[in-house]
């Protein structure tokens, strides 16, 4: 354990976040997810213990989001919903991401139909596997920047 670590971030992800550049994303999902089979090569890092809202603080203690783009969160839409249906699910953990300053605006978190959520996963630098019994509780996070500002 490390001081100042979320317990929740294992050495492996801890590892993964920190290989992670600009604009990599990175999947929290529900237990119902396909991780084994999206992922190919890609990690997959099991939290059975967690649920999304849970390992999506801890990741997201570590990594900035990205703020050049417009929507650098991305959640699976619930099939058969219309359009601006969130879960609660869906709806705590934007809550949440708004309550801690990661997103300014709800708007910045994109409702992406399903299987064009997939494709999206097979591109992400790892996948994490929570126990979440919740289905539709999948996650896309875009890594943004550390810096200081820029020299004139």
């Amino acid at each position: 354990m490390l001081k100042g670590i979320d317990p929740l971030l294992t050495p492996q992800l801890l590892y993964l976040l920190a290989e992670m550049g600009h604009g990599d994303e990175i999947v929290v999902a529900d237990a119902n997810f396909t991780a084994a089979t999206l992922a190919g090569t890609r990690p997959v890092v099991h939290l059975p213990g967690a649920g999304v809202l849970r390992a999506s603080e801890a990741v997201l203690s570590l990594l900035p989001l990205d703020a050049a783009v417009s929507q650098p969160v991305a959640f699976m839409q619930v099939c058969h919903t219309p359009p601006g249906y969130r879960s609660a699910l869906q709806r705590e953990v934007t809550a949440c991401l708004l309550e801690r300053g990661w997103i300014d605006d709800a708007a910045r978190c994109e409702a992406t139909e399903r299987f064009a959520f997939y494709e999206r996963v097979k591109r992400a630098h790892a996948i994490v596997l929570t126990g979440e019994p919740q289905p539709y509780g999948n996650f896309l996070f875009k890594k943004g920047v550390i810096a200081e500002a820029l020299r004139p």
